[in-house]
């Protein structure tokens, strides 16, 4: 079955750019293993923008477990028989880590502000360096006038407009939102390793931030802490890593809200081995 011919070096995608000479630029940067979230972001770039480049990349910067990183899904010729459908609309970066590391696959220092502190930093020691290391080298790469991310990675996503202000790009962030699952589970690329029993228990996951998001307006924070957290727990094969109500900007976990405030409610929870997050909008 024919694909789209993925391109694997940093000269060879400049090429192909150049070459083009689109007026305007979108990247969604991925790490493979391509579902409806991912396709949604290409969408609206494909949409906003005269080209586009897709990069499948799993990144070995971002992970502190080498398990993780060795049994993280690999789906490239599904991923590239999905991409068919936009034609020349896109372009395929597949580069190989050596390709973007060079012999040291190391993730440079940032200043992130103590953003990369709480959550998935804290649980993740290092992840968001390795995060922002590879975007910028990306960055550097394709140039886009714009970059599409998901909102389901929340912390993730005000990282990278962190480092962006810090290095001054000009490129504009494009934040899309989360698509689920019919059940309400946040899609990603882990689902697909999630038996049927534990796919059902996961919806608890959407549940418990719903439950949230309403509780927040008659309810103290501890009390919605305790009670998401034994929801959670009290399923067999389900743990919460954390759940936290956060201030958007700092990230910086509330103790008390606000009247006129928007917060966002952030989980992970872990499905036997299989570690899920998303997140919610929440307002007081």
């Amino acid at each position: 079955m024919p694909t789209v011919h993925p391109i694997v070096t940093k000269k060879k995608i400049r090429f192909e750019i150049q070459n083009i000479s689109p007026s305007s630029l979108g990247l969604v940067p991925t790490m493979g293993a391509l579902h409806k979230g991912h396709l949604s972001l290409i969408d609206q770039s494909t949409i906003e923008n005269e080209l586009t480049v897709v990069s499948l990349f799993v990144n070995p910067t971002q992970f502190n477990n080498d398990e993780d990183l060795k049994h993280y899904p690999n789906t490239m010729d599904q991923d590239l028989i999905k991409l068919m459908a936009y034609g020349k609309k896109l372009l395929v970066f597949t580069p190989t880590t050596n390709e973007i590391y060079g012999s040291g696959i190391t993730a440079k220092k940032f200043d992130l502000m103590g953003l990369d502190q709480s959550m998935e930093g804290k649980s993740r020691p290092n992840h968001f360096q390795g995060v922002a290391t590879v975007i910028q080298i990306l960055m550097d790469i394709i140039q886009p006038n714009k970059m599409y991310l998901g909102e389901k990675d929340f912390q993730q996503l005000q990282i990278i407009r962190l480092i962006k202000q810090q290095l001054q790009w000009n490129t504009k962030i494009i934040a899309c939102p989360t698509i689920r699952e019919s059940n309400g589970l946040a899609m990603s690329s882990r689902n697909i390793k999630l038996s049927q029993d534990l796919r059902i228990q996961s919806q608890s996951i959407y549940r418990s931030l719903l439950y949230a998001k309403k509780a927040i307006e008659t309810c103290p924070i501890h009390l919605i802490k305790r009670e998401v957290t034994k929801t959670i727990n009290q399923l067999p094969n389900l743990k919460l890593d954390y759940f936290e109500i956060v201030e958007p900007k700092t990230l910086t976990p509330i103790s008390k809200a606000q009247k006129g405030q928007s917060y966002r409610g952030c989980i992970a929870v872990y499905a036997r081995h299989i570690r899920l997050i998303d997140n919610i909008e929440i307002h007081y």
